[in-house]
């Protein structure tokens, strides 16, 4: 079934612990749209980039089956950056620099192709972008799910609430579930949270795994010890991405199939933070995703006997 992906196809400069870049392709549209890749192939993304941006990285997102007829190219102009600085614990970030350069009067275009998408994902981005997008189709997708962050929390939360009352399913990290909610347990966060729109509520926690709430349940999927992680950047949008595109795989978005998909989205993360940027999520195999969801079912998979 058709997924539509919407947010940035960017540039990023990242140091962290273990080493330091300089101008690499990222974005939270790059890292979904390569995620969900893995499991659908009728992909369609709407962003926008500068004449700046590498051809060579089109070439590689068409290759894995996105079509970018929604990519706007705005010449003479540059593409958004963002510069970071990630802490030891590879949690907690510095943003050095950002430009925001094409992003900053996107308006977003919609082809008539992409206007009856089964599955919507909407990616960090500005709330009223995403408001645009979603005020261009033509029927309502069979789920929508949206991604946001504290910075627009900040800056725009008459704006984000609106947009989100309109969702099915919100992917956020802990702090910014208790910033929305202004409550600290993520439980009563959670509950706060499903009352503004959303039926599905992810709360991101990193290398702690993700939660996964509706108004009567909760599911809990850990994160992959890993030997090696080098970079966090877009990990969040992966997980999105393989989350998003497993459903619209199987077409199934009850709850149950929801718990699945978390496996499969922090599947898609835990091969993101293992190098720099997007280079890990181009050029795998079926076999590769496979063998890493089995890792993460063989992780909590365990006999018990109540006595």
């Amino acid at each position: 079934m058709s997924l539509l992906v919407v947010g940035t196809v960017a540039f990023d400069a990242i140091e962290t612990p273990f080493g330091k870049t300089d101008k690499i392709v990222g974005g939270a549209a790059s890292y979904i749209a390569l995620a969900s890749s893995y499991f659908t192939d009728e992909i369609n993304l709407v962003s926008v980039v500068g004449d700046d941006f590498p051809q060579d990285f089109m070439n590689t997102l068409k290759g894995q089956g996105v079509n970018l007829d929604g990519l706007q190219i705005k010449q003479g102009e540059k593409s958004f950056f963002w510069s970071g600085k990630y802490h030891n614990d590879m949690n907690s970030r510095d943003t050095l620099e950002t430009q925001l350069n094409v992003l900053a009067d996107f308006d977003p275009i919609v082809p008539e192709s992409y206007k009856t998408c089964d599955f919507l994902m909407l990616g960090n981005l500005m709330p009223n972008v995403q408001q645009k997008v979603l005020s261009q189709l033509t029927k309502r997708p069979k789920l929508i799910v949206l991604d946001t962050m504290n910075f627009w929390m900040d800056i725009a939360l008459p704006e984000l609430l609106e947009t989100i009352k309109g969702i099915d399913v919100l992917t956020i990290n802990d702090s910014e579930a208790r910033q929305l909610s202004g409550e600290y347990s993520l439980v009563k966060a959670a509950q706060k949270i499903l009352t503004m729109g959303p039926k599905v509520l992810v709360i991101k926690k990193g290398e702690h795994g993700a939660l996964l709430f509706n108004k009567e349940e909760v599911f809990f999927a850990p994160a992959l010890p890993l030997e090696d992680v080098f970079d966090p950047t877009g990990a969040g949008d992966s997980f999105a991405g393989g989350f998003i595109g497993y459903l619209a795989k199987t077409k199934d978005i009850s709850f149950e199939n929801m718990k699945r998909a978390i496996i499969f989205g922090s599947a898609m993360a835990s091969f993101t933070v293992e190098k720099f940027g997007t280079e890990r999520l181009i050029g795998l195999s079926q076999d590769d995703v496979s063998n890493r969801v089995q890792e993460f079912v063989d992780l909590v998979q365990f006999d018990i006997s109540l006595v």
